[in-house]
């Protein structure tokens, strides 16, 4: 291998290395931007990495924390040889390479290390690194056996090509393994790596031969001995990554890989004594990434396979979506007794795709060649119909290939599917997906039959909580190709020999029929879906199972008449309640009921102290990240790093270990917490997981050492004893205690490894009758499983608890059966109390009897540990002092800015008062001077006033004398008249001249005597009657001269009466309001 040459084709990348599938490989990036290398400076500073591009045209990238120059320097460092002695007198490792058997001189160079500090007469140290490469025919040996090994399980992916060198690194370290559920994240990687190497006490020296094909097999071999300690084939391995530079892990590497089927993921970390080695190591296992070696032998035959190595096993399942009318696609439900598929006529439709292979090596899917679908089956291609493809691509986990593609039902060819199918029958539908696999030579079909009912629009559909699909298990048979039979310039490896369905497989072992090809189409029906997965030793993943939210209407309209009782009164629970919750909560009403029952329908001020604990840091923050990958695997909405649903248990969590400052964040909560999340918001899921915390006694069993979780065990243990003798003396004679088996369940309520349905029905009944639920549970498991425990030994009794048990209940009617067990059976809370009691006695009679200096032990580690708990809360408040100390000279700084400023302004009010003062007493005095103005000319005004009443009184007086002597003189004067008058036609000669009218009469002729007489009569009565009217006139004028003066003095009243109304009006009110607003500005400014 021409190590300068690899190195000239490096640029910018980052530092892990990473596959999708055992072919192509990504780049976990840490920088924004990728720089290509011509554009490199080559400055030290910068972090860089590398990219390789293989001749294939498949890149892949590995890292060094430096300029390109400088880790060319590097690689040049530690491939060549040094010419001279060394300067440390230590001795390197070292690089051998043979090639074929030939042990002959190596090639040596002399190359300077990286330029230091150093002052340039000092010799620049040399690393010398001699790297053994096994032989041909040792590197096919070692396949060969590794692959006998293999085939006997899971068949051979491929057989290697044994002229292919491999390099063998001596002087590393090996740290350790854990278990990881990212496989692919440099993230989780590197933290693992960290802790890997901080618990490492006995490290391991090994030495680690790294192939240089994609066929070969990582090894890990004795250094004495040079015996194969653990083997790993390159196809399992899925990443590799680097520590960072400037960290402790700087000298360290690790890789990952997939154990028991892909369903476990391990993480090997390694660590270097060179650390300029690992750059290398990381080049090595890019170099075996490649597809295939550079220079196959063509003399070498391929191994014979057995029987079973050429066959590949896929898992393909089928989705259908149909449009929810909100723009999204809801997966539709499937009818549990006939197995099919309810579709509503009219929606648009999407159809999904997911192939996942499940055995053997793995192979490359390129692309989907077409997503067919066609009513009926047994159908003819030709009268398939071709999908619009929406997309096609890789799952987020890199298990399965997703194909989407739109389906219009409206479409002519698609009525038969498009039209309401009766209700007591269904029909068939076939959908087809052709695969361009790289490794194979043509497209691969995958045929589905399914069932498929098409509803009523007014049916009413109760959708289920997670989607439900079909999947059919397909066996593909290959036959490796010759070099000779391949087509120039191909990749393919295989051609197709067979495709068969399992359905197809159980037909023809009970019919005997001949094996069909299945690269044509398959014809058998489908098998119903939803069956149990097969038995295994691999325990149930977290999350498992379907919850329906089908429910009878019957059972719907008890709880909704129950719920709008309930909601008149909540602070009282029904009396039905108890015995509904026993049977199980509808799913479609779990979040309301729950949050009921938790007594959360009030918890508005807990929601807005919920979205306050986020935004603040956890110190538990790095725990509750490594949780959110483990919890629910099983289940769509958890099992995206990085998507919704880890994002809202995450904040759960951690509002939760800020929020309970005593406990914090305890392994185990997140599955509750997950459970919760499944039917309500998050808010609304934090407030009851506070209450199952607090109020049910959960965070209890997490306080003083587990002390309390000590007690469950040994209420449990006296139960069994009681309840369950033969188990409980079997579990005595074993050696098997309560804590180990019983601790998920009391810590997590049963919600971490038991399927869905069940633990859904347990905290059903948690909520309705508190904690001791799990005693009733607990009690039931071991009950209907004791006739298996009974006959295992300690081993085989906790791997049943650990795989068979939860796996049991993945059948809803054992659920039910469990569940119904657990609810009959009858446990006093007298019962717990007294077997409580005798714990506390008997941990006081082991306290009393144990030694003195194991006391004082003990003792001492729980002040050790009180102590440094304190001592971390004494930095936590020592920091959180020093910051509120910075705080507080800030804040005081900017109160004496303020002070300063507030004494120049009230030394101005100071003196605006003083002016407002003397003002104010100028005011006064004005004041004063004006009330004793208005007081003398109120008192003139009233004189005044009286005066003119005295007036007013009299002249009013004065015009009634006159008014009387008026109508006297008047009532005296018509007397006389009317005297006058009587006299006068009382006379004879008088009444000849007057008429009745008293006027008088004209005479034509008379006696002179009697003229002369009335002549004078007459005269006499003129000069009466002219007096009279003079009288009568005087009489008026001194009438008419008194009306007169009446209206001047009215007159002069009014005009008085003005003057004083008008002077109360203006000069006095003006005054008085001046003055009310002068004295009123004085007292605001004083206050």
């Amino acid at each position: 291998m021409d190590d300068k040459a690899s190195v000239g084709k490096i640029s910018v990348s980052s530092d892990s290395v990473s596959t999708i599938n055992s072919e192509d490989f990504v780049l976990v990036s840490r920088l924004g931007d990728e720089t290509p290398s011509s554009t490199n400076n080559g400055s030290d500073d910068e972090k860089t990495g590398l990219k390789v591009i293989s001749e294939e045209g498949v890149s892949f990238k590995i890292v060094g924390n430096g300029s390109e120059q400088q880790l060319q320097r590097e690689l040049e460092d530690v491939l060549m040889e040094p010419s001279g002695a060394e300067q440390g007198g230590g001795s390197g490792p070292r690089l051998d390479q043979e090639a074929g058997g030939d042990h002959g001189d190596h090639p040596t160079t002399t190359a300077p290390s990286e330029p230091s500090s150093d002052p340039p007469s000092t010799p620049p140290l040399k690393v010398e690194m001699v790297l053994p490469v096994q032989t041909a025919q040792e590197s096919e040996l070692n396949e060969r056996s590794y692959r006998g090994e293999e085939s006997s399980s899971e068949g051979s992916p491929g057989t290697p090509i044994p002229d292919e060198d491999s390099v063998v690194f001596s002087q590393l370290t090996y740290l350790g393994c854990a278990s990881v559920n990212a496989p692919r994240s440099e993230v989780e990687a590197l933290r693992m790596m960290t802790t890997l190497r901080g618990l490492c006490q006995l490290p391991i020296d090994v030495t680690l031969s790294v192939p240089g094909v994609s066929e070969g097999t990582v090894r890990l071999l004795d250094p004495q001995t040079g015996t194969e300690i653990a083997s790993y084939p390159i196809y399992k391995i899925l990443f590799c990554v680097r520590g960072h530079d400037g960290t402790d892990e700087s000298d360290c590497f690790a890789f990952t890989e997939s154990h028991h089927n892909a369903e476990i993921f391990r993480i090997h970390v390694f660590r270097c004594q060179i650390q300029e080695a690992v750059s290398r190591i990381l080049y090595s296992f890019a170099t075996a990434f490649r597809r295939s070696a550079k220079k196959p032998a063509l003399s070498s035959q391929a191994p014979p396979l057995t029987p079973d190595s050429d066959v590949f096993t896929f898992t393909v399942s089928l989705e259908i979506k149909e449009d929810d009318g909100k723009g999204t696609f809801s997966a539709v439900s499937k009818d549990k007794d006939r197995q099919s598929f309810k579709l509503r006529p009219g929606m648009d439709k999407k159809i999904v795709i997911y192939v996942q292979q499940t055995s053997n090596k793995e192979l490359a899917i390129e692309r989907c060649f077409g997503l067919l679908l066609s009513p009926g089956k047994n159908v003819k291609n030709s009268d398939m119909h071709l999908l619009d493809l929406e997309s096609m691509g890789k799952s987020s986990d890199g298990k399965s290939y997703i194909i989407t593609g739109s389906w219009n039902p409206k479409t002519p060819q698609f009525q038969a599917v498009n039209e309401e199918t009766p209700k007591d029958k269904f029909m068939y539908m076939t959908t087809a997906v052709d695969l361009v696999i790289t490794e194979v030579e043509e497209p691969v079909r995958f045929l589905l039959e399914t069932r498929v009912r098409v509803c009523s629009p007014s049916e009413r559909l109760y959708w289920p909580f997670s989607k439900r699909s079909y999947t059919e298990t397909f066996y593909l048979k290959l036959r490796q190709m010759e070099r000779r039979e391949r087509k120039s310039g191909k990749d393919t490896l295989y051609e197709v020999l067979s495709l068969e369905s399992e359905a197809e497989r159980e037909r023809r072992k009970t019919t005997a029929s001949p094996l069909q090809s299945a690269s044509h189409g398959s014809g058998a029906p489908s098998p119903p879906e939803d069956e149990e997965e097969e038995d295994n030793d691999e325990p149930l993943l977290s999350g498992s199972g379907d919850v329906s939210k089908e429910c009878a209407e019957k059972i719907l309209e008890t709880w909704g008449d129950l719920l709008s009782k309930w909601h008149l009164n909540l602070s009282v629970r029904p009396k039905q309640l108890p015995g509904l919750v026993r049977s199980g909560v509808p799913e479609a009403l779990r979040g309301e009921v729950w949050q009921l029952l938790a007594g959360c329908h009030n918890n508005d001020h807990q929601v807005e102290e919920y979205r306050t604990l986020i935004t603040k840091e956890s110190p538990q923050d790095s725990a509750i990240t490594r949780d959110i990958n483990r919890t629910f695997p099983a289940h769509d909405y958890f099992k995206d790093t990085g998507g919704d649903g880890q994002d809202s248990l995450y904040k759960i969590c951690k509002a939760y270990s800020v929020y309970d400052e005593e406990i914090g964040y305890c392994q185990g909560q997140s599955f509750l917490a997950a459970v919760l999340l499944l039917h309500m918001p998050e808010e609304q899921a934090f407030s009851v997981l506070v209450k199952i915390m607090f109020d049910y006694g959960l965070r209890d069993l997490f306080k003083q050492n587990f002390e309390d979780l000590h007690c469950k065990f040994f209420q449990l243990e006296r139960l069994m004893q009681e309840y369950i003798p033969d188990l409980y003396n079997h579990f005595l004679n074993v050696g098997l205690e309560a804590h180990m088996y019983a601790s998920q369940w009391f810590l997590t309520l049963f919600t971490a490894k038991f399927p869905l349905y069940m633990v859904f029905h347990i905290i059903d009944l948690l909520l309705c009758e508190g904690i001791s639920v799990i005693f009733n549970v607990a009690l039931a498991l071991l009950r209907t499983s004791k006739d298996d425990l009974i006959q295992t030994d300690f081993e085989g009794a906790l791997k049943y608890f650990r795989v068979p048990v939860p796996k049991r209940y993945r059948s809803e009617e054992n659920a039910k059966k469990l569940m119904e067990l657990a609810c009959g059976m009858k446990i006093s809370q007298k019962k717990l109390k007294k077997y409580e009691k005798e714990y506390h006695t008997m941990r006081e009679q082991q306290e009393q009897q144990e030694p003195p200096i194991e006391r004082y032990e003990r003792e001492n580690r729980r002040l050790q540990e009180a102590n440094m708990r304190l001592e971390q809360e004494n930095d936590d408040l020592a920091h959180e002092l020093v910051s509120s100390k910075i705080a507080l000279r800030k804040d005081l700084d900017n109160a004496e800015e303020k002070s300063d400023a507030l004494n120049k302004e009230l030394l101005m009010t100071k003196q605006k008062l003083v002016e407002a003062e003397d003002e104010k007493r100028r005011l006064e005095e004005e004041s004063a001077q004006l009330k004793e103005m208005c007081r003398r000319e109120l008192d003139k005004s009233e004189s005044e006033i009286k005066k003119n009443g005295s007036i007013i009184g009299e002249y009013k007086q004065v015009c009634a004398v006159l008014g009387e002597r008026l109508e006297k003189q008047q009532t005296a004067n018509k007397a006389e008249l009317e005297k006058i008058r009587l006299k006068v036609e009382g006379c004879e000669k008088c009444s000849s001249l007057f008429n009745k009218e008293g006027r008088v009469k004209a005479v034509s002729s008379a006696a002179p005597g009697s003229e002369e007489e009335a002549d004078e009569e007459k005269e006499e009565l003129k000069s009466q009657l002219r007096e009279m009217e003079l009288e009568l006139a005087q009489t008026k004028l001194q009438l008419v001269e008194a009306e007169c003066k009446i209206q001047d003095l009215e007159h002069h009243l009014g005009l008085a009466l003005n003057e004083v109304q008008a002077a109360k009006k203006t000069w006095f009110n003006r005054t008085l309001s001046s003055i009310k607003t002068v004295t009123g500005a004085q007292g605001k400014e004083t206050t």
